[in-house]
């Protein structure tokens, strides 16, 4: 499964560091984190293509295909 949205271009972050409790008192380091997006895996009709295709896409990704239009969307992104 790919780890990088098509459409938005989102990838994983690192996160992490210090809470202001431990920058306070001593040193601690908490540590490094990487956060992945919230990736899904869904197929999307394309009426204009009339084809289907199945993408990797965020959760945000899947919300602006709702609201603009597939076709539209996707070719912005260079996708189709």
């Amino acid at each position: 499964m790919a780890k990088i949205c098509p459409v938005l271009k989102k990838g994983s972050i690192i996160g992490g560091g210090y809470s202001n409790r431990t920058r306070a008192t001593k040193f601690n380091p908490t540590g490094m984190v990487r956060k992945y997006p919230n990736l899904q895996k869904k197929r999307i009709y394309i009426p204009e293509l009339k084809k289907t295709i199945t993408l990797t896409l965020s959760t945000r990704a899947i919300k602006t295909i709702n609201k603009r239009g597939a076709h539209s969307v996707l070719k912005k992104a260079g996708v189709i």
